[in-house]
């Protein structure tokens, strides 16, 4: 394991880190880790689709074991929360793009429009809720050493939600989040609410934001 890795375990692991399904996708041995170049630079993003289709064709939506996949970048690690969202779409739109090519479809089971309250992002047909970390991020939680990209399976979250322990783990993390930042996070909206696309880079936006993504459409 190397020392970013490990990092990134100790991370999950802390006390402070609010995240208890991601303890418990840690504890179980359910996180997929691929350490790739810059978050700036397109340079590794056949890698990261190839590795995220693997990882999506692996998936057991039945399974009570929720498994996360995470993209550590080796850096920058001085870009502010603009421009970490800025690379983080660019990384997204990438891979969607790689998807068209590649002949995927979007997921029946999300939106495809990034303005829509059901949109979720769609990899290879599985629809994806993704986490932005980087160094300088303003919430605590979504603060690592590595700018870096959890992609959480949309369909187990469905799951969890269907047999009672979405909500649940939802609250807990909501208030363990909110004793670390000291506020509540003002982005947080459960899906269907207002879109995802919103939450993903971590930095507080107004109700102008419009999200930097565009699907298309497979040939």
């Amino acid at each position: 394991m190397t020392d970013i890795s490990k990092s990134f375990q100790q991370f999950i692991q802390s006390a402070e880190f609010p995240c208890v399904g991601a303890k418990s996708a840690l504890a179980r041995d359910a996180l997929s880790v691929l350490e790739v170049g810059e978050i700036d630079s397109p340079v590794s993003d056949v890698e990261i689709h190839r590795a995220l289709r693997a990882f999506s064709d692996d998936l057991d939506h039945q399974s009570p074991i929720v498994r996360s996949f995470v993209v550590i970048f080796d850096g920058p690690v001085e870009l502010d929360e603009e421009a970490f969202e800025k690379a983080l779409w660019n990384r997204l739109q990438s891979l969607h793009n790689l998807d068209v090519v590649s002949g995927n479809a979007w997921s029946d089971a999300v939106d495809n429009d990034p303005e829509s309250p059901h949109f979720s992002l769609s990899i290879g047909g599985e629809p994806f809720f993704v986490i932005g970390l980087h160094p300088n991020a303003s919430r605590p939680a979504r603060r690592f050493d590595k700018p870096a990209l959890v992609f959480n399976s949309h369909l187990q979250f469905e799951k969890l939600r269907a047999d009672g322990r979405f909500d649940k783990m939802k609250e807990i993390i909501r208030k363990r989040d909110a004793a670390l930042a000291g506020s509540i996070n003002p982005m947080l909206n459960d899906h269907g609410d207002a879109s995802e696309a919103r939450q993903y880079s971590g930095r507080a936006v107004d109700a102008e934001w419009k999200c930097p993504f565009a699907h298309k459409e497979v040939a």
